[in-house]
């Protein structure tokens, strides 16, 4: 089945609609690459999938193991390497303060992180770095 329908709309600016869902996203070039920087840049995307794939993956094993993700969010940060304009490094940082986690729970949590899907469909070259702070 397909996933998604984008259009370009010019001015370095797509629509993109989730075929499923009907949801949409825009994209807008980066203000560092001809762009306004209004809405996320398709590389932007690829950086915040990865900790939201993360957060979801985190959340399912927690439950599959008999406890609950509790408040949490992440900070993500995409780093860009300039020759050839590509990511270099995603930098996420995890505030899990909501939880009062076993020592055994947040390494089932970080180990989860470590092996979502988009996880393991980041280029080796991209350097992540992945910080937990409970």
């Amino acid at each position: 089945m397909e996933t998604s329908k984008t259009i370009y709309l010019g001015g370095y600016r797509t629509h993109a609609t989730h075929l499923l869902s009907s949801q949409t996203i825009i994209t807008d070039a980066p203000v560092d690459n001809n762009g306004k920087g209004e809405a996320f840049s398709p590389t932007d995307l690829v950086a915040t999938s990865l900790s939201s794939c993360m957060l979801t993956i985190m959340d399912i094993t927690a439950v599959n193991k008999g406890f609950s993700l509790k408040r949490a969010d992440v900070t993500t940060t995409k780093v860009m390497a300039a020759n050839p304009r590509r990511i270099s490094e995603i930098i996420i940082d995890f505030d899990l303060s909501g939880g009062n986690y076993t020592d055994k729970q947040k390494s089932i949590l970080e180990n989860a992180a470590r092996h979502c899907p988009v996880a393991k469909s980041i280029h080796p070259d991209i350097m992540v770095k992945t910080t937990f702070n409970y």
